[in-house]
């Protein structure tokens, strides 16, 4: 996992580890995320787009030092994702959020964007047959393609 490696990321200090779901299983189902301001090259012109995410790890719980590690990251807006109810409310409920996260927190970017790290898999469902139900009007690409031509036009 990214997070472990941070010592060789820069801009990466204040990120969290990725432990052991609170389920205490390995979680595997769609979920709904909102992605978040966050300086995330990945995800621009996303923020507030609220989308079917694939789930798929036993360790994806967000575990921050304590109070004041927490308060860091969301200060500096530095959380990408967020687990979402079927409201749009951000949640830390089981099965909503599947991991058990505070603050519903999924995805974590560098202060430059650069670098980006999520538990849910957008790679998986980035094309719109991917996904079990969809709008009509979503076409051939679902709305996560989005991050792999932010990712094309980033490296020019």
């Amino acid at each position: 996992m990214m997070s472990n490696l941070r010592e060789l990321i820069p801009g990466s200090e204040l990120w969290p580890r990725f432990v052991r779901n609170t389920s205490d299983r390995f979680e595997a189902r769609f979920s709904l995320v909102e992605v978040t301001q966050s300086p995330s090259l990945l995800l621009q012109g996303m923020v507030g787009s609220q989308m079917p995410i694939a789930v798929s790890h036993g360790e994806g719980r967000v575990e921050v030092r304590d109070a004041a590690h927490l308060a860091a990251l969301e200060s500096k807006g530095l959380v990408a994702l967020r687990y979402v109810d079927n409201f749009g409310k951000v949640t830390e409920t089981y099965p909503a959020n599947p991991n058990g996260s505070p603050n519903g927190i999924t995805s974590i970017t560098t202060e430059s964007g650069r670098v980006t790290i999520m538990m849910p898999h957008p790679e998986r469902v980035f094309r719109t047959v991917s996904n079990s139900w969809h709008p009509e009007n979503w076409g051939e690409d679902g709305p996560w393609m989005r991050i792999f031509r932010n990712a094309r036009k980033q490296l020019g």
